[in-house]
């Protein structure tokens, strides 16, 4: 489902760009993907199955917006908080939202708890709030993982710790892909927010109030403050396989989504996890854009054998590619026609083709498909054309 095709001249010019310029990373897998267009343009180890560790958190925050977008639940609903969700009650060396018993907690600031400190706290407050069993939550974050095509992607519990979560680079980063486009509010209102204090007077019993314990915490994606235009997504860590992130990243109009697994989890992994992340989105920035040309309004075609004579036309795809950097300028545009187009064809059938030219020669090529389905003329009107295709050389059906 997430998976997309680039024409065969495209990937022609793009290889170019991957082989010359690519970088070597020391994380043990990567990919990089253009978020408008779903183009792959890195992959190291793409498809080896390792564990997200907290990018797993991504899925849980994926299904807690599904259901606000639904109306399921409210973010300013008051999440309940079961023993299982206090901070004490985590696996050691957890990272912390600091959920404890008495506490009134709002359905967004679990999202913030989820998203800055990646607290495992907060991953099972939001699984015990959506779901009835921990093991219930799982389920529904498999299922939705199967319903995206993510094959090689599977959860055992919500917060990433364990190492029997398993996904790919490449799965993880269509994921991520989906994830903007589903959520484009996500970045913004939680993934690029630079720290979170909790808890606050208002999170605490009354008695506690002069003194909640607020414990401020950064956001531990180095990116944001490293990286002009990154504005997420979710870094993660466990000793089975060192340092990962999920980054998402926009300038100019093009936006990127980069997943990075497997930086050492000995010596200076984060640093490695840091500097991988840097010389992705600087190579993926400098080689690539999201071209966006304005496509002008197909004009209607002359049709044969057909109850109407003319038929409307519309693109049989998007107009956006992801083109070398260098490439777009002065784009024009020719239309070809497959004469001649004979009744009947069904909605959607490929009549022609957009084919888009820069000052370098040709970029690429948009189907044109018919907008209704064309339906047959009467027996007069089809003897008639075929008289006229047959003396106008373009024969018969």
């Amino acid at each position: 489902m997430l998976k997309r095709r680039v024409p065969l001249l495209l990937l022609i010019l793009l290889a170019s760009s991957l082989e010359a310029q690519a970088p070597v990373l020391g994380s043990r897998a990567a990919a990089l993907i253009d978020t408008a267009t779903g183009t792959v343009l890195y992959s190291k180890n793409g498809d080896e199955e390792l564990p997200p560790a907290s990018l797993t958190k991504l899925m849980t925050m994926h299904l807690v917006l599904e259901d606000v977008s639904s109306g399921r639940v409210s973010l300013d609903d008051i999440v309940s908080l079961p023993p299982a969700s206090w901070a004490r009650n985590q696996p050691p060396r957890s990272s912390l939202m600091f959920l404890d018993e008495g506490q009134t907690v709002s359905l967004r600031e679990i999202l913030l708890g989820l998203a800055i400190p990646s607290g495992n706290d907060a991953a099972m407050a939001a699984a015990l709030y959506l779901e009835t069993s921990v093991e219930a939550f799982v389920d529904r974050m498999n299922r939705e993982a199967q319903r995206l095509g993510l094959t090689s992607t599977s959860f055992v519990e919500p917060s990433g710790i364990s190492e029997y979560n398993k996904t790919t680079a490449l799965e993880f980063a269509r994921f991520c892909c989906f994830y903007l486009v589903r959520h484009p509010e996500a970045p913004a209102a939680y993934h690029s927010v630079r720290q979170f204090a909790y808890p606050r007077a208002s999170n605490v019993p009354a008695p506690l109030r002069s003194r909640p314990g607020t414990i401020v915490q950064p956001n531990r994606n180095e990116l944001l403050r490293l990286f002009p235009g990154v504005d997420g997504l979710k870094t993660g860590y466990i000793d089975e396989v060192g340092y990962n992130i999920a980054l998402s990243a926009e300038r100019d109009g093009t936006r990127f989504a980069a997943v990075l697994l497997g930086a050492p989890s000995a010596g200076q992994g984060e640093r490695i996890r840091t500097n991988d992340s840097l010389a992705l989105l600087e190579w993926a920035f400098s080689a690539f854009k999201t071209l966006r040309p304005e496509i002008p309004e197909p004009e209607p075609i002359g049709v044969w054998k057909a109850k109407e004579k003319n038929a409307a036309l519309i693109p049989g795809s998007r107009p956006e590619r992801t083109v070398p950097k260098e490439r777009g300028r002065n784009i024009r545009f020719q239309t070809v026609i497959n004469e001649p187009i004979l009744a009947p064809l069904p909605a959607g059938s490929a009549v022609g083709e957009i084919i888009l030219f820069d000052d370098d020669g040709e970029l690429y090529r948009i189907p044109l498909t018919l907008k209704n389905n064309l339906e047959q003329g009467n027996w007069f009107k089809r003897l008639w054309d075929s008289i006229r295709l047959f003396f106008m050389g373009l024969g018969r059906r």
